[in-house]
């Protein structure tokens, strides 16, 4: 069990991990009772059932804490927005050790088919059924700056301030802290001249492919990586479909 916690939650991943998680110290008057389950295992769980897909309820024993622990401490890190403040911390510290490229970034959407919760509408993509989509602007190498969701019938252009305006500063190698891309990329879906226009005045160069008198392959070769993103997350199998009521 402990080389499968290892390997699902590498000891980097566990150092980061343990400086945004609150500690915490359970205190029995009456004495007794069982150990805390370990923060370490719990993460690894959750990895799984993010991962694989699988419900609550058939998480192997393997991991050692019970389902129900295992949900209720997720439950618990997700109210205390713990993803987000590991999501920052991991892009910090890849900003500091300059393994982060501002030059260009790329930004698009996915749809999920998401069952029931909020942020969910009517998919255009899937025949009208209940959905969300996920929405990210991605630095050259593909790693998630910002990520957003949002209904399913939600235009995509309607994202694209939004989403630049999430991204927060983060360390460089040298100099200030940065949270501006030099370039932006772009498909049909936000090409607006209102967009183009509030880009340029914060010193983004837009790259959008223009509806009707540019191909959308000619951004290809940079947009790629957004596509290989959307596609590493749809491959959680838990991320593909929606099953919570809640879409963090």
């Amino acid at each position: 069990m402990a080389s499968l916690v290892e390997r699902t939650v590498p000891e980097e991943l566990w150092e980061l991990f343990r400086r945004v998680v609150p500690e915490c110290v359970v205190i029995r008057p009456q004495g007794g009772g069982r150990r805390r389950a370990g923060d370490r295992e719990c993460l690894a769980a959750i990895i799984f059932v993010a991962t694989s897909g699988c419900s609550w309820r058939q998480l192997p024993p393997v991991f050692g804490p019970a389902w129900p622990t295992v949900y209720r401490r997720f439950a618990q890190w997700s109210k205390a927005r713990i993803w987000a403040r590991l999501h920052r911390v991991i892009i910090d510290e890849l900003g500091a050790a300059g393994e982060l490229d501002w030059s260009r970034c790329a930004i698009d959407s996915v749809s999920i088919r998401a069952l029931k919760g909020l942020l969910t509408g009517p998919n255009p993509t899937d025949r009208g059924k209940s959905g969300s989509k996920i929405h990210l602007i991605v630095d050259r190498n593909g790693l998630p700056l910002v990520v957003a969701i949002s209904a399913a019938n939600t235009h995509d252009s309607l994202a694209l301030q939004p989403l630049i305006e999430s991204i927060p500063p983060v360390r460089s190698r040298r100099g200030r802290r940065r949270r501006r891309p030099g370039k932006l990329h772009g498909d049909k879906g936000y090409d607006y001249d209102h967009h183009r226009r509030w880009l340029r005045a914060r010193g983004i160069t837009p790259r959008i492919a223009r509806r009707g008198t540019e191909s959308s392959q000619r951004l290809g070769r940079h947009r790629w990586v957004v596509e290989r993103t959307m596609s590493w997350l749809s491959g959680c199998r838990r991320l593909h479909r929606r099953y919570e009521r809640k879409p963090e």
